[in-house]
């Protein structure tokens, strides 16, 4: 398909980038750092996208809107480039990465320590070390190949030899025979759950590989403070570059940010159809508004007394928390869910950041947030819900709660566009879409449109703070309109 040419106006020294969340500050930072005059035009009054922190209660209890634990910050190859703790970033890590309790009380316990992990899996330990050790031991490919464009080759045959038969096992009704016990097919059906999609799936194990591993080598961290400290590190490097950030200026049409020579927008299809639509090839413009959207999230921030009196006496020392059952009711929740069928008993992830960063609390008041799997576009009010679940495995959990705010999906939607339908995944992680994300073009960053790029989680490697759609996406227009290939490790502090 022919590229558009490119606006008469412009200024090749220029580069605008519409979206401020972590893909739109990356792919500003990596434009900055390369010599050009980067802006960056954001919709809302702060920057940062799914990275904001505020004080939603108390002004000094900091909640995280969106982003909270970020395995994916402390292990891509950007942002361990990028170097967070040389700026002022400190990632706390849990022991504990993630915690999946069962009815019973009992509860799957995935420690930093893989040996402590295997230990409490009774009769799966010996098959959960055969199953992330590998993978451990090569955690620097597997990442490196998972948050990829994934278009070009790895480095090497080993690690896709040793990731395809692991995703055709836990991706496939296979998964059903992989263990003898409940707890560790739970643990890793509470990460594919990730996915928010029908389980299991070829996605869906992908991310949980993803993500288990990750737990018993870089963790699953929470930034000192808040999330909104990422967005602070990239926004100061990009404004000492000679970068600009305005805030509160949404973006009504592509020419109003063409004359800056390259364009990179952190959006999704439906909002780059939005600002590019009457511009773009028919072709396009439909594969575009083609793609699918997934299921969506109802979120809960509550303010508490007091920590969670959760009835296992490890689970407070969990970051995060998979309520969702046994493995079976986990991939049939999550398949109605897809479908569109609403439940009384959702999978629900519980984020308690003071569980790493004691700070973020204080005697008498601590910040928790939580989202339930929803179906895409649900008008639901998920807070009750949430709060019945959390009090199953602890009770007098209610009577904690000073304060609780909820979003539905529409109002998920209002507060990022790129959430459509309440889809927090800017996309439904399908097989196909996993890959051909969000058209099928050989270089998903390249929009018809000369000298404009996509660099949202719509682009691979898809959803998560890891930065890579936008650094890849940054690369490749600088690549195109310019000439300029950058080293692939090109930062600093």
């Amino acid at each position: 398909m022919p590229r558009l040419p490119r606006s008469s106006a412009t200024a090749p020294g220029d580069a605008a980038v519409i979206g401020s969340g972590p893909n739109g500050l990356a792919a500003a930072v990596t434009l900055a750092r390369a010599g050009l005059r980067v802006t960056v035009y954001e919709a809302a009054d702060s920057y940062g996208g799914g990275l904001r922190s505020v004080p939603l209660f108390e002004p000094d209890v900091v909640h995280d809107i969106c982003a909270a634990v970020h395995p994916m910050a402390a292990a891509s190859p950007f942002m361990r480039a990028f170097d967070l703790p040389a700026r002022g970033v400190r990632l706390l890590t849990p022991e504990l990465s993630y915690a999946h309790p069962l009815a019973d009380g009992r509860a799957a316990l995935a420690w930093r320590d893989l040996a402590a992990t295997a230990d409490g899996l009774g009769p799966d330990g010996a098959a959960w070390t055969r199953l992330m050790a590998p993978l451990a031991a090569r955690s620097g490919e597997l990442v490196e190949l998972l948050l990829s464009d994934l278009r070009h080759p790895p480095r090497g045959p080993a690690v896709p030899l040793l990731l395809a038969p692991r995703v055709l096992r836990h991706g496939t009704p296979l998964a059903r025979l992989q263990f003898r016990g409940d707890l560790a097919p739970a643990l890793l059906a509470g990460v594919a759950a990730h996915v928010f999609g029908p389980l299991p799936s070829v996605p869906g194990a992908g991310v949980a590989l993803l993500l288990g591993h990750l737990a018993h080598t870089s963790g699953w961290p929470v930034p000192e403070g808040g999330s909104a400290s990422i967005a602070r590190a990239l926004a100061d490097d990009l404004l000492a570059h000679g970068g600009s950030i305005r805030t509160g200026v949404r973006i009504q049409r592509l020419d109003q940010v063409r004359p800056a020579g390259i364009v990179l927008a952190d959006l999704g299809p439906r909002e780059f159809l939005r600002i590019a639509g009457p511009e773009l090839p028919a072709r396009y413009a439909r594969a575009l508004a083609a793609v699918r959207y997934g299921p969506g999230a109802a979120k809960t921030d509550f303010l508490l007394s007091e920590r969670v009196p959760w009835t296992h006496p490890e689970l407070h020392r969990a970051g995060t928390l998979h309520l969702g059952g046994t493995r079976a009711e986990v991939f049939a929740q999550e398949s109605r869910n897809a479908r569109g069928i609403r439940s009384d008993r959702p999978f629900v992830l519980v984020m308690d950041p003071a569980a790493a960063d004691p700070g973020r609390g204080r005697p008498g008041a601590y910040p928790l947030w939580a989202y339930a799997h929803v179906p895409h576009g649900s008008p639901e009010d998920a807070a009750e819900t949430i709060t019945a679940l959390i009090e199953e495995h602890a009770p007098g959990f209610r009577d904690t709660v000073l304060a609780r705010r909820s979003l539905t999906t529409a109002q998920l939607e209002r507060y990022n566009p790129n959430y459509v339908g309440g889809d927090i995944g800017a996309g439904a992680m399908t097989l196909r879409q996993s890959v051909l994300r969000p058209a099928p073009r050989w270089n998903p960053y390249r929009t018809p449109i000369r000298g404009a790029y996509l660099c949202s989680a719509s682009t691979p490697p898809g959803p998560g703070v890891h930065g890579m759609s936008g650094y890849l996406a940054a690369r490749t227009a600088l690549r195109d309109e310019l000439g300029i290939r950058i080293p692939r490790v090109p930062f600093s502090a």
